[in-house]
């Protein structure tokens, strides 16, 4: 009768007695995070004028990361680079794996999702439909505008235009167009300027969302105490430069 192990197969080691141990997957080296967005020594100028210099910033997977600082600091301007939107002048950056400054970088926009100083809704629109649209073009059923409008406390406001809500609303509803297209990393810029209280728990729910589902967020703001009560972590930007 043949053995199992085939004919004439060669005895197999007894690892107890020959002192050899067969590697497990806890004796395996963690296999390294790479970051979500990384800046080596960034500058940036924008008409000759130095906006950012040697900003060092990284951002890991699941992490909300804050940045302080008082206006004309360079925190908006760091969100637009980090956007792929301006390229670095010096220095070196990967956001989503990519090199900024190059052809490819913006093809990452599209897993990106950035709330500024500007809702971006179309005026003319109403709110339902900018939201439905949005919906559409991230490859998901209409309806999903609705609910992300509901979740924000808009749902009754779908058939006013955009031009004639007040800026709370338009702030709102900015903030739904977060919750439909699932970024893998989420830029914030002064979120809460234009909301009420209330709102607050808006943006953390974004927050929240997005770290865990192995996302990141990176949101900027002159007011250092409320950031802490966002981000895991808070660094400062001065005059361009990262502390």
């Amino acid at each position: 009768m043949v053995s199992p192990s085939g004919v004439g197969a060669p005895p197999r080691p007894n690892l107890i007695h020959s002192g050899q141990v067969s590697p497990t997957p806890r004796d395996q080296p963690p296999l390294p995070i790479s970051p979500l967005v990384d800046l080596v020594d960034v500058s940036v100028s924008l008409g000759g004028v130095g906006v950012l210099s040697g900003c060092r910033l990284s951002l890991l997977p699941g992490e909300s990361l804050g940045v302080a600082g008082p206006n004309g600091a360079g925190k908006s301007t760091l969100l637009a680079t980090v956007a792929t939107f301006i390229p670095p002048t010096a220095g070196t950056g990967n956001v989503l794996g990519t090199p900024l400054g190059t052809p490819q970088a913006p093809a990452v926009r599209a897993l990106i999702g950035w709330s500024g100083h500007v809702p971006a809704l179309y005026p003319d629109l109403t709110l339902g439909e900018n939201l439905k649209m949005l919906a559409r073009l991230c490859g998901h059923p209409a309806k999903e505008g609705q609910l992300a409008l509901e979740k924000v406390g808009l749902g009754g406001a779908v058939n006013i235009r955009t031009e004639r809500c007040s800026n709370g609303m338009k702030r709102r509803a900015d903030l739904a167009r977060l919750l439909i297209g699932e970024p893998r990393l989420l830029l914030l810029d002064e979120p809460d300027a234009g909301l009420d209280r209330d709102a607050a728990s808006i943006i953390s729910h974004l927050i929240r969302t997005t770290t865990r589902r192995g996302g990141g967020v990176l949101c900027v703001s002159h007011d250092a105490a409320r950031l802490s009560g966002w981000a895991d972590r808070v660094v400062e930007i001065r005059e361009g430069r990262i502390g």
